[in-house]
């Protein structure tokens, strides 16, 4: 009998054991489906409850919301004398400490004559890629370059760990083109915010751009390169510049054309720099009228140039009257809260970001694709900013290009009223970048005040938007001086070209001593 009532009690607890793992079973299919399915009702519920509304209104409440994102001459024009007053603060030295918009001397006083010979390197780090080139000046420009890439891993580790990196990748270029037996002049463009304390010497002020590596701010780059170098012990190079890529830029364009006065980069990140006339300059701190170094410089007047660090505009608050919830959302949700604010609403890195953050509310709102939103546009990211300016190069009521990356984001049946809203954000978001720009580049513009000046820009957004160009020169136009013509030229890579043309002319300047 015992047996018996064992062996039922076994019976029963295996029994009670299966009913339990399928309980399980249902309690965790119930919960996947509930949380699938509030996800996607959370952007349906907004369009149930509101009354079926014509193509048209529909229309005129997304234009509507994205109103706060168009800057009238105004707005604009105040932005510019913000501008104007966040550098004169740098530039002095009482109020340089506590500006937002640095004004970094660079030490680089002349520009290319357009006489510079020779073989140089040149490095370039400012994105999850950087470059080694070796480039020849005679009467053209030859060069040879290979990319390499910065896993984010070391992006937010050491500092040691970046620069071992970058000193094993410039050794394996080295090698690879047997120039071990020649000391080459290396130009080093380094794309960060710096206060330069010298041609070869440059303390980092913040990173930016997704960098986060450990005990690099407030030390020379220049020197923990050199570290990096000589712990491997199996390359010599001599680093005649340290630079940022809108000098670099600067420089590629003034090799081609004697009006280049600035260099702009409006991609990944944005920045600007400009020739500024010495007794304007606090910071300087060398003999205020020191002749050019080359007899056969263009230059006028003495002057240098000054990397203005602009990305860094608004970081005190004074952009605050144009700024918009998408823009505190993504500073809030940034690697830099509070940094950069003025790039954050400019540059590659953030626009794609912007117009999601929009799509999702005019779905939310029942505006856009029927109220329901994908899993794909609700993750923080999935609107490249590629496709503003993909969706943008569609002829007017052509839709293809819109259509495609609708479908890889998940929306198969769009329609071309969705399409036109859509393309409708992304052009209020670009318009916004390029009339920002713009503003910037008028104030550079009427500081040097020249009657004929050329801007060099360089810059993924610039390069690859349809309109960005035509919008800024539109801008530019209502904005500057009567009297001052300009003329917007794409640099020949700036960033790479720029840093050995800053080594050629230094190299040249220091044979003439």
């Amino acid at each position: 009998m015992e047996l018996v009532a064992a062996a039922d009690s076994d019976e029963r607890g295996l029994s009670l054991l299966k009913v339990v793992n399928v309980l399980q079973k249902v309690v965790v299919f119930v919960h996947t489906f509930t949380v699938d399915k509030l996800r996607s009702q959370l952007t349906r519920t907004a369009s149930e409850e509101m009354p079926h509304m014509s193509e048209d209104i529909i229309e005129a409440k997304v234009r509507e919301i994205c109103q706060e994102l168009v800057l009238s001459p105004e707005v604009l024009k105040e932005v510019c004398d913000c501008l104007q007053e966040e550098i004169n603060k740098g530039l002095a030295k009482d109020s340089h400490p506590e500006a937002t918009v640095k004004c970094f001397p660079t030490y680089v006083r002349e520009l290319p004559n357009g006489k510079e010979e020779g073989r140089f390197l040149a490095l370039d780090l400012g994105g999850t890629n950087f470059r080694v080139l070796l480039i020849e000046f005679s009467s053209k420009c030859r060069m040879d370059s290979k990319i390499y890439a910065v896993p984010q891993p070391i992006m937010v580790g050491p500092g040691d760990g970046l620069f071992d990196h970058i000193a094993e990748c410039l050794a394996s270029f080295i090698k690879e083109r047997n120039l071990g037996n020649e000391l080459l002049p290396l130009g080093f463009t380094f794309s960060f915010p710096c206060k330069q304390e010298g041609l070869t010497k440059a303390r980092l002020a913040q990173w930016t751009k997704g960098f986060k590596c450990e005990g690099v701010e407030g030390r020379d780059v220049v020197e923990l390169l050199k570290q990096a170098i000589a712990r491997r012990g199996d390359v010599q190079i001599k680093i005649c510049a340290v630079l940022n890529d809108t000098t670099g830029t600067l420089m590629s364009c003034a090799w081609k054309n004697r009006n280049c006065r600035i260099g702009l980069i409006v991609g990944t990140g944005t920045n600007a720099c400009y020739m500024e006339k010495l007794e304007k300059v606090e910071l300087w701190d060398e003999v205020i009228d020191d002749p050019p170094q080359d007899g056969d410089t263009h230059i006028e007047v003495s002057g240098v140039v000054i990397n203005t660090e602009w990305g860094a505009f608004g970081d005190n608050g004074c952009l605050d009257f144009v700024r918009t919830e998408y823009d505190n959302n993504i500073d809030s949700e940034s690697v830099n809260p509070g940094k950069q604010l003025y790039e954050k609403m400019i540059s590659g890195m953030y626009m794609g970001e912007i117009a999601r953050q929009v799509l999702v509310r005019l779905v939310s709102e029942g505006l856009l694709f029927g109220g329901f939103a994908s899993d794909i546009l609700l993750e923080k990211g999935s609107f490249f900013t590629k496709y503003i300016s993909e969706i943008e190069s569609d002829k007017s009521g052509d839709f293809n290009n819109c259509r495609a990356i609708l479908e890889e984001l998940g929306f198969n049946d769009a329609t071309d009223a969705d399409c036109a809203n859509v393309r409708h954000v992304c052009e209020c978001v670009s318009r916004r970048a390029a009339n920002l720009t713009a503003a910037g580049v008028s104030v550079l513009l009427n500081r040097i005040g020249e009657e004929s000046v050329t801007v060099a820009v360089d810059g993924s957004v610039y390069r690859f938007h349809p309109h960005f160009h035509n919008l800024m020169v539109e801008q530019i136009s209502q904005l500057v001086k009567p009297g001052i013509k300009f003329d917007l030229m794409l640099s020949e890579d700036g960033s790479g070209r720029g840093a050995a043309l800053v080594a050629a002319v230094a190299s040249r300047c220091a044979a003439m001593r």
